[in-house]
């Protein structure tokens, strides 16, 4: 195991174990975290040793994070719990609010115990983005359109995170929810004000998070980039919002991203304009060519704040699990989602 601060990157790898060149690039300097997908997934058991993998290459250990919304945007299925998507949540607050919370708080308890048992130690979750109805990749990921709803939601949901000794990462600031194009495969342009964005930015004013993704989303009335390469929103959530956890850039490999020139520009303009870890996904030459060409210089306050993300709390294992009150009162809370 070698010693090495946590760098810049977050990267994923190929398959369901650690091949050779995985582990080589792992050691490298500029790796500061592991993201999982799919594809890296086989059983509780195959995971379970992937992550204890990951961990013993360095230490500080590498913190291995995955998107696990519930809904449609659960990467882990089979052995899991099906969590109810977010907008689930807010249609349950119409029939009596203590339940949605009971709900939330739920699922972000068993969400969160489940992936640690394994030794995941982050899902990118809450959605804190509102739910105007026009959003393809937002849709039923968002908890609602009434941001106060939305930050009781997400704050529950947040306490049962915490309660399993795992962080929370919103998304995706400032909001993304009102434009209609996916970032994925284009650049969206929200042509709002910031004054008419209000409801957008309430649940990131109330809520504490650990960390925060940006939006690969165009404000023009704010700036000419994307907020995750724009220094005036993320000063703004800094000094503004007062956060001081972790700010990742969403997946640089994203057509939103391609704003910025090749993998390497993206790579400094989002570094530069204050992102900490930056996601690199689905594209190993992109990778590749980052830790061959790219020489930002060390930031042990990121570094830092990277390290953060490690749970401090001691993870059940499955078989704790199963005798856990607190688990199971969760398993029932979720349940409420599918029958009223």
């Amino acid at each position: 195991m070698i010693s090495l601060p946590l760098g810049p990157l977050m990267i994923d790898i190929a398959g369901t174990e650690l091949t050779g060149l995985d582990r080589i690039r792992l050691a490298h300097p500029l790796v500061g975290g592991v993201i999982l997908f799919t594809r890296n997934y086989a059983s509780v058991e195959q995971l379970t040793q992937l992550c204890a993998e990951i961990h013993g290459l360095r230490t500080p250990s590498l913190p291995i994070a995955v998107d696990h919304e519930g809904g449609r945007v659960q990467r882990f299925r089979a052995g899991f719990t099906r969590l109810p998507a977010m907008r689930r949540l807010g249609e349950l607050w119409h029939s009596g609010p203590a339940a949605a919370l009971d709900a939330a708080r739920g699922t972000g308890y068993v969400l969160a115990t489940e992936l640690r048992a394994c030794g995941v130690d982050l899902s990118f979750t809450p959605v804190l983005d509102l739910d105007y109805g026009g959003s393809s990749v937002i849709g039923d990921r968002a908890f609602h359109r009434d941001p106060t709803i939305v930050a009781e939601l997400a704050g529950a949901l947040i306490a049962g995170l915490r309660q399993a000794g795992m962080g929370a990462c919103g998304k995706h600031f400032p909001g993304h929810g009102y434009v209609v194009a996916d970032s994925h495969v284009a650049i969206p342009v929200d042509e709002r004000s910031l004054a008419s964005m209000a409801d957008d930015l309430l649940p990131y004013r109330r809520l504490v998070l650990d960390g925060v993704m940006p939006a690969h989303v165009i404000y023009p009335q704010v700036d000419s980039r994307p907020a995750g390469f724009s220094p005036l929103w993320l000063k703004m959530l800094r000094d503004e919002f007062k956060f001081d956890g972790v700010i990742f850039s969403d997946d640089l490999s994203m057509e939103g991203a391609s704003f910025a020139g090749g993998m390497v520009e993206r790579a400094t303009a989002a570094r530069q304009a204050g992102c900490d870890m930056l996601l690199v996904c689905n594209v190993a030459e992109a990778v590749g060519e980052l830790l061959e060409r790219w020489q930002p210089a060390p930031d042990p306050v990121r570094a830092h704040r990277i390290e953060q993300l490690i749970p401090k709390l001691p993870a059940l294992s499955w078989t704790t699990l199963q005798a856990s009150d607190a688990y199971q009162n969760g398993l029932r809370h979720i349940a409420t989602t599918e029958t009223t």
